[in-house]
């Protein structure tokens, strides 16, 4: 199982896809404050549609601790000063994909504590300077799932 990490996620629907994902992929969601909204927010529950119910989720007040409650946890983060691309990476069962906040991105201290070689990115043209926080969550965990062979799925 992968486990996708929004580190204080702002815009509501990018969590209710990113909660669809997580549903229909297996995997586990970690949100951690602070959330840029209410759970309950329309918006994010029409994006999540009604896999709400199917999606783990663990919410974590910061952080701390999150790092606390998952202190082996094998992480990667997501940024576009990464070094690596995300298709150099071997993923295995229970990694942690990690995600930042769609307007500031991943914290220099958390990719400072996951180490330049944890801090993946995604291609992109050169003017380019982002993708949606949910589709680059979708192409991050759908490696890693095709790498496991998909197991848990079809």
């Amino acid at each position: 199982m992968i486990n996708i990490v929004l580190f204080e996620p702002e815009i509501p629907p990018n969590t209710g896809n990113i909660i669809r994902l997580a549903a229909n992929t297996g995997s586990q969601l970690h949100l951690i404050k602070p959330l840029g909204f209410a759970l309950e927010d329309k918006k994010m529950r029409r994006a999540g549609l009604d896999y709400h119910e199917y999606a783990g989720l663990a919410i974590y007040e910061s952080w701390q601790e999150f790092r606390e409650k998952q202190p082996s946890a094998r992480l990667f983060g997501l940024c576009t000063e990464g070094k690596r691309f995300y298709t150099e990476v071997a993923f295995e069962d229970e990694d942690f994909l990690v995600f930042g906040s769609e307007t500031r991105g991943l914290p220099k201290t958390i990719r400072t504590e996951i180490g330049q070689q944890g801090v993946l990115r995604i291609p992109m043209l050169p003017e380019s300077r982002s993708l949606n926080l949910s589709n680059a969550a979708a192409i991050l965990v759908f490696e890693a799932w095709r790498q496991l062979n998909f197991t848990e799925g079809i």
